[in-house]
Formats: C-alpha cells, structure tokens, sequence
C-alpha cells in the first residue's frame, strides 16, 4: 500500500507541474466506468462477468502528435466457474480486486477530440473473493481441486492495454481492451493441492473497459 500511494503522489505531483505550463493540453482525469473479465485458461471452463473501475489520470503532452497518459484505478471485476455444491451444479462467481497503474503514450487523431492510447499495464491483485459458504464448491473441471483451492492468484501482472480516448477537452470516452501478458494463475502452482493434482495452471486476463473521464 505504501508504493502505491507513493506512485498516487508522484503522479498528482507530475500533472500540477504539467498544468502549470499546458493548461490546454495538460490535465488531470477522474474517470469511472464498466468493465467485462475473462479469463483465457485451459485449465477452467470461465464465464466472463461485469464489474467497475475507477481512478485518475494525468494526460500531457509529449512530442508532437504524441501524448502521455499515467494513470491509477481500482477495479472490481468478475467471472463464473462450473462447480458442485451443496445444492447441485451451479455456476459460482469469482471476483478480482485490483489496483492497476499504467503509463501508456497516446497519439493525437483528432486535435483535442481522440487519441489513440496502448500501453503497459502494472496489476496489482487481491486474493480472488468468493461467497465463504461456496469456498468448498468442487471444481467441475478439476474434481480433485475446491473454490478455496484457486483463489491466491498471481500478486501481480503485467498487461497490455489498446484503447481509444474519444470527446472533448474537459469530456472524454475511454474505451479499451487489455491482455494479461504474465500468467494470472501462476502462483497457484506452488500451492501443495495443486501439485497434488498434477496440473499446471495457467491464465491470461482479457478485459474490456469503457469510462467516462471529466478532465479538470
């Protein structure tokens, strides 16, 4: 928590500095929107689900056509897994809660109307939360395996974000798509059950954003 309220200072510090000299061009973002998960896995059969991000961003000026965004947002997001519980087969949700931190340059389409931005993302992950009546669900797909036995994801990830900032100076639509480069389930693979088990989990995140953003 410390580093990232390090990161959150740094950054507020760059976009007073930014807007000091291009208040035109440079400005600070509270954005929030929806966002839909996946998860690319041989391992789960994975139903997307829907769920929020939030945050801030700084949008400045850099070369040219070219342009820098740096930006911090908190997401909750979802997606569903077969398992067996108590009473029958039942789809059982899964949430990810997140922080992503992301510096991605963006390029000028349409002077103070689109950009298109791509970039790394930085996600950092919290232990996947589930109903704590359900956490003993069997796996459908893994049989051997409960909920409980999956839920100490990778601490953090590595995205890559493609996405297109569209509106007015002070308005803007965000709409963008990320891929997990590094493997979402990695860290399962050190656990004792899942050794037992014989597999070799990996996973890729996919996630859809759209945001509104008021730039100030």
């Amino acid at each position: 928590m410390n580093k990232v309220l390090v990161v959150l200072v740094t950054l507020v510090a760059f976009s007073v500095n930014a807007q000091s000299g291009y208040r035109d061009s440079n400005r600070i973002g509270i954005g929030a929107g929806l966002t839909q998960m996946d998860i690319y896995t041989d391992n789960l059969t994975v139903t997307p689900g829907n769920g929020w991000i939030g945050g801030f961003s700084v949008r400045g000026n850099y070369y040219n056509n070219w342009q820098m965004s740096f930006g911090m947002f908190f997401t909750d997001s979802n997606f569903s897994v077969p398992t067996l519980g108590t009473s029958g087969i039942e789809d059982l949700n899964l949430k990810l809660s997140a922080v992503q931190i992301y510096i991605v340059p963006s390029y000028v389409l349409v002077e103070d109307h689109v950009n298109l931005e791509f970039g790394p993302v930085l996600q950092v992950n919290g232990k996947l939360g589930v109903d704590k009546k359900k956490e003993t669900n069997i796996l459908l797909d893994q049989p051997s395996l409960i909920a409980k036995d999956i839920l100490d994801v990778s601490k953090f990830n590595a995205n890559f974000y493609v996405g297109l900032n569209a509106g007015a100076k002070n308005f803007r639509a965000r709409i963008g798509y990320q891929y997990g480069l590094t493997n979402m389930f990695g860290n399962l693979n050190s656990k004792d059950n899942i050794k037992a088990s014989g597999e070799n989990f990996k996973g890729h995140l996919g996630l859809i954003s759209g945001q509104l953003t008021i730039y100030l």
